[in-house]
């Protein structure tokens, strides 16, 4: 097949190698020039997967009019601050086929989930139609071939099948879901709790700490799951644990990165700029905070990761809130 990924960053060219498994045709369509001379001249992508050379079947260009010209399939691996954007840049030459969204995040002004956009911008037909995918997938280990799992999800059953049959090979093995809600919630928050199990490392805190922070945000993406009808299996699957387990706890994580930063004394500006990639879980932070308010969600680790991004609290005193908040059961 012949492929358009739309999002040349680690994440869309890790799954760029991922299709190549399957001898597919890839072109990698991105706005940074340097990524693209990069890949057609080194056959790397040295900024984003650094060491990793890409295969044959991949090459690049900064123009969507020629990514999108005639292709068989399209994923979308692009970052939620600039979803909606280059949506709106391509949505008259987007042609009718095999739509993959592999992006993890929320609209941070409006709370929006990824397929919420997608509607706006392309219509409700087009969203119906467009398979999500999510779960334990760091980019690098993607990149070099390790064995990882994900899950992919449609209200369209024949595209979900269809797209499980274009990603899965020995090194990549997808699953079915119907459940887009899950997915989308699932792949959004797991990045908080990223930013929040970083924090923890950061301050010199144990893994007594770390665990009780993921088990109880966990339970605040089960919560916010079900305002949308979200099953509450899917955050048991690897759109939900597995990929807490993964992103809470590698350094591959550019969201626990960020967050070891903040935690060593760094503002957020200065982790960012260390960073020099897109941390998911600051714009869905936002995002998850507004939807917090506004549908009634009790969501207090949220709620102190936020205030530790955006309102200067001392991380320390985060913890200390939390600690002492009224006593309750489990539930």
């Amino acid at each position: 097949m012949k492929i358009t990924v739309l999002g040349s960053g680690s994440w869309g060219t890790a799954l760029s190698i991922a299709l190549s498994y399957k001898g597919h045709e890839i072109t990698l369509s991105g706005n940074d020039a340097d990524v693209t001379a990069d890949v057609e001249n080194n056959r790397m992508n040295s900024r984003y997967i650094p060491g990793v050379t890409l295969p044959d079947s991949i090459h690049a260009t900064c123009d969507y009019g020629k990514a999108l010209a005639e292709p068989e399939a399209v994923v979308f691996a692009l970052p939620s601050h600039c979803f909606r954007l280059v949506l709106t840049e391509i949505k008259d030459i987007i042609p009718d086929v095999l739509t993959v969204n592999a992006g993890k995040g929320l609209e941070r002004g409006t709370g929006k989930r990824s397929s919420y956009v997608v509607r706006d911008v392309l219509g409700e037909e087009f969203a119906a139609n467009t398979v999500t995918l999510s779960g334990p997938n760091l980019a690098m280990e993607v990149a070099k071939g390790l064995p990882t799992a994900t899950v992919l999800a449609s209200k369209n059953r024949e595209n979900t099948l269809k797209a499980q049959a274009m990603f899965s090979s020995d090194h990549f093995r997808a699953y079915t879901s119907d459940d887009v809600a899950g997915l989308e919630i699932g792949g959004s928050f797991k990045n908080i709790l990223a930013i929040g199990s970083g924090l923890c490392m950061g301050l010199g805190y144990g893994d007594n700490t770390k665990a009780a922070l993921v088990a109880r945000g966990l339970a605040e993406m089960t919560r916010l799951g079900a305002v949308f009808g979200a099953k509450q299996s899917t955050f048991m699957g690897l759109s939900g644990v597995g990929d807490i387990i993964a992103t809470c706890s590698s350094r591959l994580s550019r969201n626990f990165s960020l967050g070891r930063m903040l935690g060593e004394g760094r503002t957020l500006e200065e982790s960012l700029k260390a960073l020099d990639q897109v941390a998911e879980g600051v714009e869905t932070c936002a995002a998850a905070e507004k939807l917090s308010e506004e549908y009634n969600v009790a969501m207090p680790i949220t709620h102190e990761i936020h205030a530790v991004l955006f309102e200067g609290k001392d991380p320390n005193d985060a913890v200390k809130t939390l600690m002492s908040r009224d006593l309750k059961s489990e539930a």
